[in-house]
């Protein structure tokens, strides 16, 4: 059994779902599909970057339909799928949050955060919706 992830700052329950056509974590718009990933590492970085609220949080989700690569990352920033990073339009069921979880160190975040102001000033910061 593959398990998948999402990160977020949302503050959830087992059994709440996740729709699309909500706020995105990331931009100032509405997403058309959900995003979650196959790999603990791009979870942490979904939790940690998403937009400021409660405490970084992730989940393990179950996908309700069908879900594709997510061609954000899929052979755009990295060759094949290797943060096993996916998007669906159906819902994600919250199946358990993760307790505990090691973050990236402050460094680390804060070139992330860096990098994607600089892209984002550049006109390079899109999300293929």
């Amino acid at each position: 059994m593959i398990l998948f992830f999402h990160g977020t700052k949302a503050e959830l329950k087992i059994g709440d779902l996740l729709e699309p056509q909500y706020l995105s974590n990331y931009q100032d718009k509405k997403s058309n599909y959900i995003y979650f990933t196959a790999t603990l590492n791009a979870a942490r970085w979904g939790a940690e970057l998403a937009r400021p609220g409660s405490k970084e949080r992730i989940y393990i989700v179950e996908p309700l339909g069908d879900f594709e690569n997510d061609p954000n990352l899929t052979d755009k920033k990295f060759p094949g799928n290797p943060t096993r990073s996916y998007r669906s339009k159906s819902n994600l069921k919250i199946i358990a949050e993760l307790s505990s979880w090691e973050r990236h160190s402050d460094e680390e975040i804060n070139h992330m955060l860096a990098s994607l102001k600089k892209l984002t000033e550049e006109g390079k910061n899109v999300i293929y919706d």
